[in-house]
């Protein structure tokens, strides 16, 4: 069985590779078709295909294409309706030949739309009579009987995740426009959070002149592996930063740690971030300088917070 797993695989990639060898211009006259319809792009299949076809929709609205599907039989009883001609339709079919699919053609050609074909035979009646073909056909399924669809919709799927992909790239669609079609999931809100969302805001601050001592304690009071030095009173000034890993290289280079105070110790050039900005940009930020916090700013540069690495478990 472990074998036949991997020839699944092995067949299967060896089916993408020789459809990605033959792809031409026709796949980016779909995908231009696609960025300048002025309606939505209605996908529609029978059986394996349709169920590929729902998720090319469903990826293709998650990423700037408004898109749906439509299945064809439903569509031949009433959901016509639901294309005009200013939309663009990709039909799929493996063998071009479905009749529910096929029976669709005429009306799409009487309202005006344009029309793709995702089929594994070009020649074939909804070949013939697409606008633009997109070739899926491989040598045989991964069935031992050359029956199930297995490659052939996989490479449908492979298809549908190519045009996909590609208008994301002419769109310049970015992780913050993804987010506002995602915002109930994880990662949506992960994108469309902010530092000021997550931050802490009870903040351990010291003076200028408080023993390293009791800077100790005042960390270990906050529990945020720091503290926070300020320039006056009004602890609004910051004046640097005293990390756990400043206390250790202190604790090793100097003996008089009871004389020493935080102004010998701390960092007067910490790293900052502004509290409007988003949390994903502060997160990659702490991981390129190989950080674990950065204090937040509002507009007038004043001290509000701080944004810990692992505030990302709190999203």
């Amino acid at each position: 069985m472990k074998q036949t797993g991997i020839r699944v695989f092995q067949e299967q990639a060896q089916a993408l590779n020789l459809i990605a060898e033959r792809l031409g211009d026709e796949f980016e006259h779909a995908v231009d078709m696609m960025f300048n319809t002025e309606g939505r792009v209605i996908v529609s299949g029978m059986g394996k295909s349709g169920i590929i076809g729902a998720k090319i929709a469903a990826t293709l609205a998650s990423t700037g294409t408004s898109s749906f599907f439509v299945h064809p039989g439903e569509a031949y009883h009433g959901d016509l309706g639901m294309f005009q001609g200013i939309d663009t339709a990709i039909l799929i079919s493996y063998s071009g030949e479905t009749e529910e699919v096929i029976r669709l053609i005429p009306s799409l050609r009487h309202f005006g739309s344009k029309i793709i074909a995702i089929v594994g035979k070009p020649e074939s009646t909804l070949g013939k009579n697409a606008d633009i073909v997109l070739n899926v056909s491989v040598v045989r399924e991964a069935c031992p009987n050359n029956l199930a669809p297995t490659t052939s919709t996989t490479a449908t799927l492979v298809m549908g995740d190519a045009l996909a992909v590609a208008l994301i790239e002419k769109r310049d669609f970015k992780p913050n426009d993804f987010a506002l079609y995602h915002p109930g999931g994880s990662l949506g809100k992960r994108l469309l959070t902010r530092v000021k969302d997550v931050m802490h805001t009870s903040l351990p601050w010291v003076h200028r002149d408080t023993p390293l001592t009791d800077v100790i304690a005042r960390m270990t009071e906050g529990g945020l592996g720091m503290a926070l030095i300020g320039d006056d009173e009004s602890r609004q000034t910051l004046a640097g930063v005293i990390t756990d890993g400043d206390l250790r290289r202190a604790l090793v280079a100097r003996k008089d740690i009871y004389r020493i105070t935080a102004s010998e110790v701390m960092n007067t050039t910490p790293k900052t971030v502004q509290e409007s900005d988003m949390f994903v940009d502060a997160e990659a930020k702490m991981l390129e300088l190989n950080i674990t916090a950065l204090v937040a700013l509002d507009d007038t540069r004043r001290v509000v917070g701080v944004l810990k690495l692992l505030d990302a478990k709190r999203i």
